[in-house]
Parts: structure tokens; C-alpha cells; sequence
């Protein structure tokens, strides 16, 4: 069974595709670093995606092997800009309140802190 653990949807200054690109490929040559790992986190894999409206990557957490990282992404109404959703999944044991607030505020950390400010803002 697959258990949803947090889900957020924030606008990106950044056309749909652009960010697709910077998803699947964050270490992209000449582009501006912005997926900074610690040291208990891994590199993700793509595991699926679909340009430019769905990337998933695997767990960033080598001790939660089975979370997914589901990025939907769509243009924002009105604008050049991307409407990106993140969700992480699990097909495992749901954790503590505690990581679960960690695992959140990290993926929302990467991704609209570090990744927004890699398209200048």
C-alpha cells in the first residue's frame, strides 16, 4: 500500500521544461547548483518521468529506501512560470512525527528554496 507523507504545490520562476530539466538532471553542466546533499542523503535516481509534467525520483534516504519523490509539474496560470507539486510517497513504514516533519522540510527546502533561488530568485 502506498501512503501519501506530504505533498506541496508552489510556483517556480521557471517555464515547465526548464525545471523538468532541472530535475532530471541537477548536476546538469553550466547550470547553477542547487540539490546540496547531506551527508545522510544520496543522489536520486529518475525512476519515471514523462516530459515536461512528471519526474520521479527514488528516496534521497538510504535508510528509507522505498519513499518516492513524485514531482507534477504544469504552467502556471497566466504566466511563463511552473506550478510545481512535490510528493513524497512510501510503500513502507510510515515514520514518527518527528522524521516526518524532517523529511517534509527538507524536500521543501531543496525545492523551493534551493531550487527557485537557482533561477534567481
Amino acid at each position: 500500500m502506498v501512503h501519501e507523507l506530504g505533498s506541496r504545490l508552489r510556483r517556480l520562476p521557471a517555464p515547465p521544461h526548464i525545471v523538468w530539466r532541472s530535475l532530471c538532471d541537477p548536476y546538469e553542466a553550466g547550470s547553477r547548483a542547487w540539490l546540496e546533499l547531506r551527508d545522510d542523503e544520496v543522489p536520486p535516481r529518475v525512476v519515471a518521468g514523462y516530459a515536461p509534467v512528471l519526474v520521479v525520483w527514488s528516496s534521497l534516504w538510504p535508510h528509507r529506501p522505498l519513499d518516492r519523490i513524485r514531482f507534477d509539474l504544469a504552467a502556471a496560470p497566466g504566466s511563463q512560470d511552473c506550478a510545481l507539486r512535490w510528493t513524497l510517497t512510501t510503500d513502507g513504514e510510515v515514520p514518527g512525527e518527528s522524521t516526518l516533519g524532517y523529511l517534509r522540510h527538507r524536500l521543501n527546502y531543496l525545492i523551493n528554496n534551493r531550487l527557485r533561488r537557482s533561477y534567481g530568485q
